[in-house]
């Protein structure tokens, strides 16, 4: 158990997942990242929860709760990379554990109410939620640092990790209002400026692109370089560039999930 959150036990096409909760209202899906659901993964959890909504938080892999290092980043790395639910190097098809989430997805607006339900991805899992955009009821979808496909060549730098199909229907959204915030560094390799190019060409005005100067990364992050915007290289102040980033994703779920 992670402190503050409630669990239940989510099962869909017979694969059965530990989901962590906290919150009332909307629901919004928080996919983490790698090495898994590290406290500061948690922390922005809350966060959700304090806006007046629901978090539901996916076991996706790693130990929740337990701390990033570096060492822990690679384990839970290879471990993805060989697993059938992730296509690390795909440039045009989804991971196949996307229509797990979808299903998560169902079931929380099936039960939460509201308009629909956000969610955000972060780093492996950043693109995730475009993906989920092909059912209607994903509401507000966040990309935070999307890394895949893995940027290896230009193809895949600019690549969002989607099929035609399915962007075609992302399109479609965004055209019937739907919008899309994405998240990234300016300098980060895993997350190139190339694949927002291609967001903002795709999907036009209906794609807010935050980019943050990563002179501005938090100093006490385990990364190498600035690259998780909302959790490990966030720094939590008032007025500093992660956390205005931080409170715009925030809103966009309010905004989207609770209007007025």
């Amino acid at each position: 158990m992670l402190d503050g959150f409630t669990t239940f036990e989510f099962t869909h096409e017979g694969a059965t997942r530990t989901v962590y909760r906290q919150g009332e209202g909307p629901g919004v899906i928080v996919i983490h990242e790698i090495p898994g659901i590290t406290p500061e993964v948690a922390r922005f959890a809350s966060w959700v929860a304090d806006a007046g909504l629901t978090a539901i938080m996916p076991d996706l892999f790693g130990t929740p709760g337990k701390p990033a290092s570096r060492g822990y980043v690679a384990q839970q790395m290879i471990r993805a990379c060989i697993s059938r639910e992730f296509h690390v190097m795909a440039s045009h098809t989804s991971s196949p554990i996307t229509d797990w989430l979808r299903a998560l997805c169902r079931h929380a607006h099936g039960e939460l109410g509201g308009p629909g339900v956000g969610a955000v991805g972060m780093c492996l899992t950043g693109n995730f939620a475009l993906s989920l955009m092909v059912d209607p009821v994903l509401m507000a979808p966040v990309l935070s640092q999307p890394s895949l496909p893995f940027p290896m060549g230009a193809e895949r730098r600019a690549a969002l990790h989607l099929s035609a199909d399915d962007l075609a229907t992302v399109k479609r959204r965004v055209g019937d209002g739907c919008k899309v915030l994405g998240l990234r560094f300016t300098k980060d390799p895993l997350s190139p400026p190339e694949r927002f190019e291609t967001l903002r060409r795709e999907l036009g005005a209906g794609f807010e692109g935050i980019e943050i100067d990563s002179a501005h990364g938090n100093p006490d992050s385990p990364n190498p370089t600035p690259h998780s915007c909302l959790t490990n290289d966030l720094v939590d102040e008032a007025g500093h560039p992660t956390r205005d980033a931080c409170d715009r994703v925030l809103a966009f779920f309010a905004e989207r999930l609770r209007p007025a």
